[in-house]
C-alpha cells in the first residue's frame, strides 16, 4: 500500500528507533554511575585499633616532693681586723682550704708592742706605790693600837693601801689590753673551711669598724640546703593530709636527696634540720633547711640544686602512664575498656606527676582497664584489638613492667581468633 509520502514515513520510524536506543543508553549509564557512587560513598573497611591496656591498681605509693634549692655554708665567718693599723702581709692562698688556727693576715705589730711596754711600765709604778702603802699601813696599825696615833691616821693609811691596790688592778687591765691588741695583729681562721679572696691588699691601712673586712671563710662540712614552700603548696598539703590523701612520716623525718645542675645525684643524703615558724612577708614562702654531710667539699655555697624530699606516702593512690591520659576540650580523659573490649571515654581529675606517670585523683576505680598505647586511634564502642597488657608490681621501690596479652580477649579484624602481635615495648617512663 502506498501513501502519498512513503519516504517520510520511513524517516520518522528510523528517527523514533534511534531516539529509543539513545534513551536506553542514557538510562543504563545513569544506573551504572549511581551504582558506582553508592559504592564509593561508604568508607573502606578498617581493622580494629591495636592497643595496649593496663589494669588500674590502687596502692600506697611513696611520693617525692621536689623543690628548687640553694646551698649555704653551715658556718660563714667574716674575717675582720680588730685593731687599727697597717696590713703587712697576706699569708694564705686565696680560694684554698684553710685550717682552724691558720694565720691569714699579719698587721704591723710595732705600735702595739710599744703600747704593751708602756702599759707594763705603768703597772710597775702602781705596784711600787702599793708596796709603799702596804708598808705604811703596817707601821700605823700598832701605833694606833697603843693610841699613839689618832684614828684618822689609821683610816688614811688603810684608804691609801686600797687605792694602791685598785691602781695596780687597773694597770694590769691595761697590760692585758695591750697584749690582746698585739695578738690581734696576727689574724687567724677560727675554723676549717674555704677562704675567699682578700678584700684588702698589703700596705692598706685598716680601720676596725669601717674597712676592717678582710675575707670570708666558709665551712663546707656539713652543708646547708635551703628551699622554700609557697603558701599555696602548704595549704594544699594540709588539705590533702586532712582528707587522708597524703601521709607525712612521723616527726617529719624526711630524707633529702640533692640533684646537681648536671643531673647527677649527690651521694650523701640529709635530713631537715630547721623550718621557719613564720612565712616571709617579702616572698610569701616558708623556709625549710636541710643539712647534708659534705666530706669531699663537692657542694659549694651558693649552688642552685634540686632537693627531693622523700618520706611522704599517698595511700590507695591510682597511678597511670601519662600517655594514657588525653586532653579534651574541657578536661582530661582516658579510654576505659569494658568486658566486650570496647572503649568508653571517661573524664578524670589528674593530680601530681610521679616520673612519667600521673596520679588520678578522681574518675577511675581499681580493677578497671584503660588504654595506654594507641589511645589516639580509639573509637567509642568499636571493638579493640588488645595486643598487650601492662601490669605493674613494686620491687625495691621501682615499678617493673610485665608485657604480653595472651590472657586478654583479642578481637582481630574480621572477627577471627588469630593472636595479635607481640606487645609493644614499654617506654622508660613505665619503670619508675
Amino acid at each position: 500500500m502506498s501513501g502519498p509520502f512513503p519516504s517520510t514515513h520511513r524517516s520518522l520510524a528510523a528517527y523514533a528507533l534511534c531516539r529509543s536506543a539513545l534513551q536506553l543508553t542514557l538510562i543504563a549509564l545513569t544506573m551504572a554511575l549511581f551504582a558506582g557512587c553508592k559504592k564509593a560513598s561508604g568508607p573502606p573497611a578498617l581493622g580494629a585499633p591495636e592497643v595496649t591496656v593496663m589494669k588500674v591498681v590502687a596502692r600506697d605509693t611513696p611520693v617525692d616532693l621536689e623543690f628548687t634549692a640553694q646551698t649555704q655554708s653551715s658556718r660563714e665567718v667574716e674575717i675582720r681586723a680588730r685593731v687599727d693599723g697597717f696590713l703587712d702581709e697576706r699569708t694564705y692562698t686565696e680560694g684554698q682550704e684553710v685550717k682552724a688556727g691558720q694565720t691569714l693576715f699579719k698587721m704591723d705589730p710595732k705600735p702595739f708592742e710599744a703600747a704593751l711596754l708602756t702599759a707594763q711600765g705603768l703597772l710597775a709604778q702602781q705596784q711600787a706605790r702599793l708596796t709603799v702603802a702596804q708598808q705604811n699601813l703596817a707601821r700605823v696599825k700598832p701605833l694606833a693600837a697603843q693610841h699613839a696615833l689618832s684614828q684618822k691616821d689609821l683610816d688614811d693609811a688603810i684608804g691609801n693601801e686600797k687605792q694602791a691596790q685598785a691602781a695596780v688592778i687597773s694597770a694590769e687591765g691595761q697590760v692585758e689590753t695591750a697584749k690582746l691588741n698585739l695578738g690581734y695583729t696576727t689574724i687567724k681562721s677560727p675554723l676549717r673551711g674555704l677562704a675567699s679572696y682578700a678584700r684588702q691588699q698589703d700596705g692598706s691601712y685598716l680601720i676596725a669598724n669601717a674597712s676592717g673586712l678582710l675575707t670570708y671563710v666558709y665551712q663546707l662540712d656539713p652543708m646547708w640546703v635551703n628551699f622554700s614552700i609557697s603558701e599555696n603548696e602548704m595549704l594544699r598539703f594540709q588539705d590533702e593530709i586532712s582528707a587522708g590523701k597524703l601521709i607525712f612520716p612521723p616527726k617529719s623525718e624526711f630524707v633529702v636527696t640533692v640533684d646537681l645542675a648536671d643531673g647527677s645525684e649527690f651521694p650523701q643524703h640529709g635530713t631537715i634540720s630547721f623550718a621557719n615558724p613564720a612565712f616571709s612577708t617579702e616572698t610569701g614562702t616558708f623556709l625549710v633547711r636541710a643539712v647534708l654531710a659534705n666530706p669531699t667539699g663537692t657542694l659549694r655555697p651558693g649552688q642552685f640544686v634540686r632537693a627531693r624530699v622523700s618520706g611522704a606516702v599517698r595511700p590507695g593512690a591510682i597511678l597511670v602512664p601519662q600517655r594514657a591520659v588525653l586532653q579534651g576540650a574541657k578536661s582530661h580523659f582516658v579510654w576505659v575498656v569494658d568486658q566486650e573490649s570496647k572503649a568508653k571515654q571517661r573524664v578524670v581529675e589528674v593530680g601530681d606527676w610521679n616520673g612519667d606517670n600521673w596520679f588520678i585523683n578522681d574518675g577511675l576505680r581499681a580493677g578497671e582497664r584503660i588504654v595506654v598505647d594507641g589511645a589516639i586511634r580509639v573509637v567509642p564502642d568499636v571493638p579493640l584489638k588488645i595486643v598487650g597488657t601492662l601490669a605493674s608490681t613494686e620491687t625495691g621501690g621501682k615499678k617493673v613492667v610485665e608485657k604480653g596479652g595472651a590472657s586478654e580477649p583479642q578481637v582481630p579484624a574480621g572477627g577471627g581468633a588469630t593472636p595479635g602481635p607481640a606487645a609493644p615495648r614499654a617506654p622508660s617512663g613505665a619503670s619508675q
